[in-house]
């Protein structure tokens, strides 16, 4: 088993505990509503988002895959960091153990946060990971953090 770690960070005008709100704590609810095309359904199957508890994500329309179930690793609603891991689905291709997300926001000075990410990819067997996956990976994972301030920019009110 090999572990690739990926490094990213995105600039947001949304301050931290906003958007640690809107992305983690009422995620489940939110990114179905505005990516309905993407995510047809979020729902805990074990918890209530508690670390140890366990969600299904099943994909919208426009996905190329069905589902995946996640693991909340930690949730740390005072430093805003959020640990998870896809344990189950097909979008571990039968070449993933499991992949690990630790997403923190940090306050920057105009206002806004820093959103830094790292993720771990734990292949099976002698499987190497292309550049071009994570690539893929990040771009969607991007989409929805853009998507989700945008909503936030137009709802100034929610959360």
């Amino acid at each position: 088993m090999g572990v690739f770690t990926y490094e990213s960070q995105v600039v947001t005008a949304i301050p931290p505990a906003k958007m640690f709100k809107a992305c983690v704590l009422d995620g489940d609810n939110l990114i179905p509503k505005i990516l309905p095309q993407a995510f047809k359904s979020i729902e805990y199957i074990e918890g209530n988002g508690e670390p140890g508890s366990i969600k299904k994500v099943t994909f919208g329309e426009g996905s190329q895959f069905k589902y995946m179930k996640q693991k909340v690793e930690a949730v740390d609603k005072e430093n805003f960091v959020y640990i998870y891991s896809v344990i189950e689905g097909d979008a571990l291709m039968n070449k993933l153990e499991k992949i690990t997300y630790e997403t923190k926001l940090e306050a920057s000075p105009d206002g806004g946060s820093l959103c830094k990410t790292s993720s771990k990819y734990y292949t099976v067997g002698e499987f190497e990971l292309k550049e071009e996956g994570i690539k893929a990976g990040k771009e969607k994972a991007l989409g929805m953090f853009k998507a989700i301030e945008a909503y936030l920019l137009a709802n100034p009110d929610a959360y």
